[in-house]
C-alpha cells in the first residue's frame, strides 16, 4: 500500500504525463525510494530518493516542479558531469541552469519559503559548467531544492538542523557503470521525446531538443578524426636530401621527410576541472601514437586554467614519452590565455590541439593566429566559433 507521500508523487507524475508528456515519461522511469535522512530529494539517474516530510509540505503542483527538476538533472547528466568540482557549488550551478528552464516552461508551481528553488534569469541558456565558473563565494553556499549524489564515492552530503554536514550512504557507481548509466539516460531521452511528439501535447525545451539531436546525430570515432585532422594539416613533402630514418637499413636512396615539414604541433590541456586521469592518459597516448608515425616531430604541451602552466616540449630525438606529461593548474577557465601565451612566447605551431570541456564563459581565442583542432570532452553541446572540432567519447 502506498504512503500518502508516495501517492502524491504518483498523482503529480500522472499530471505531468498529461500536460508535459516528455517530463512525465522521464519521471515514470525513476524508481521511487523513501529515504527520510536525505532531507529533501535526490536522484542517481535511476531512482528518485525522497524524504516523506519534505513531500508532505509540498502540494501536488509543487511536486510536479520537483519531479521535472529531478528529470532535468538526469537529462543533463549532472550527477556524472561534476568531475572534480566542489559538490555544493556544482549543485547550485546545476539548479540555476535547470530551474530557469522549468520557469520558462511553466511547469507546476515553485516551492516557497525555505524550499524555494534558485532562480536567476541571467543564467538562461547557460550550462551548469558555465554558471559554476561565475559563481561568487556566497552563491556557492546557497541551499538547493535537492541533494547532489556523489556517484564516485557513493554518498550525499546533507545538513542537520544545526547546520552540521552529514554523509549519507548512497549508490556508488564505477566509471564503467556510469558509462552504462549514460546510455540508459540517452535511451530514456529518446523514448520520452518520441512519446511527447506522438501525444501532440506539451513541448520539449529547446535545450533538450538540441541534446536529443546530438544523441541521434551520427558521430565519428574521435581517435580516427583526431588522426585524420592532424595528418591533413601536415604536408608530406619529400625531397632527395634527407633519407627517411626507417630506410637506413636498406641500400636504396629513398626520399626522406623535409625538415621544414616535420610534425610541429602544440597541445593545450584544460585543467579547470572535469578531465579524469583516464581521459588524459587516453588522449596523450593517441597524440604519442600519431607522433611516432612521423620521422621528425616537435610537440609542445602545456596546460591551462586562467593561465598557462607546465610547458614541456617533446621531440623525436629526445626519447621522452609524451604520456608521462604531468598537468598542473586546476583553477577557473579562460581558453583565450592559450593565444596570449603563444604570442608572448613566439610559439606558432602548424596546428594547436586544444583538449577541453569547452566551457569558456564566452571567451575563445584568435581564429587567425594558427589552425586549431578542438577535442571537446563530456560536452557535445558546445560548438566552437572557429577551427575543427572532435568530440571525445
Amino acid at each position: 500500500m502506498r504512503s500518502p507521500e508516495e501517492e502524491k508523487i504518483v498523482t503529480a507524475r500522472i499530471s505531468l504525463l498529461l500536460k508535459k508528456p516528455f517530463f512525465g515519461n522521464m519521471a515514470t522511469r525513476l524508481i521511487l525510494k523513501e529515504k527520510p535522512e536525505i532531507g529533501t530529494a535526490a536522484t542517481d539517474g535511476r531512482h528518485l530518493w525522497y524524504a516523506p516530510e519534505f513531500i508532505k509540505r509540498l502540494d501536488v503542483k509543487q511536486v510536479e516542479f520537483l519531479l521535472a527538476h529531478e528529470v532535468l538533472h538526469v537529462a543533463f547528466e549532472h550527477m556524472i558531469r561534476r568531475g572534480d568540482r566542489d559538490p555544493q557549488a556544482w549543485n547550485v550551478a546545476a539548479d540555476y541552469a535547470i530551474n530557469q528552464i522549468l520557469d520558462d516552461e511553466n511547469i507546476g508551481s515553485k516551492p516557497t519559503g525555505d524550499d524555494a528553488p534558485l532562480l536567476d534569469s541571467q543564467y538562461r541558456g547557460k550550462s551548469a559548467e558555465q554558471i559554476y565558473e561565475g559563481l561568487s563565494d556566497w552563491q556557492k553556499q546557497q541551499s538547493t531544492l535537492d541533494v547532489h549524489i556523489d556517484l564516485d564515492k557513493g554518498e550525499a552530503t546533507v545538513k542537520d538542523k544545526d547546520g552540521n554536514e552529514q554523509k549519507i550512504k548512497m549508490p556508488k557507481l564505477s566509471k564503467g557503470e556510469q558509462d552504462q548509466l549514460k546510455d540508459e539516460i540517452k535511451n530514456s531521452l529518446l523514448q520520452s521525446a518520441k512519446a511527447a511528439q506522438s501525444s501532440g501535447a506539451g513541448s520539449i525545451p529547446s535545450g533538450l531538443e538540441r541534446l536529443i539531436t546530438d544523441i541521434t546525430a551520427p558521430k565519428l570515432d574521435w581517435r580516427s578524426m583526431l588522426r585524420q585532422t592532424i595528418k591533413s594539416q601536415i604536408k608530406n613533402n619529400y625531397t632527395w636530401m634527407r633519407p627517411s630514418r626507417k630506410m637506413y637499413s636498406t641500400n636504396a636512396v629513398l626520399p626522406g621527410l623535409d625538415v621544414q615539414n616535420e610534425l610541429d604541433i602544440s597541445v593545450s590541456i584544460d585543467t579547470s576541472g572535469s578531465i579524469s586521469e583516464t581521459m588524459l592518459s587516453d588522449f596523450l597516448s593517441e597524440i604519442n601514437g600519431i607522433a611516432e608515425e612521423f620521422d621528425q616531430y616537435k610537440i609542445n604541451i602545456w596546460c591551462f586554467d586562467t593561465d598557462v602552466h607546465a610547458n614541456e616540449q617533446f621531440e623525436s630525438w629526445d626519447g621522452k614519452d609524451i604520456t608521462t606529461y604531468t598537468p598542473q593548474g586546476y583553477g577557473g577557465t579562460d581558453i583565450s590565455v592559450n593565444w596570449k601565451w603563444m604570442q608572448e612566447n613566439d610559439v606558432k605551431p602548424q596546428l594547436l590541439v586544444c583538449f577541453t570541456d569547452g566551457e569558456t564563459w564566452d571567451r575563445w581565442g584568435d581564429a587567425e593566429y594558427c589552425d586549431t583542432l578542438w577535442v571537446i570532452h563530456t560536452n557535445d553541446r558546445v560548438k566552437p566559433p572557429f577551427g575543427q572540432t572532435v568530440y571525445y567519447g
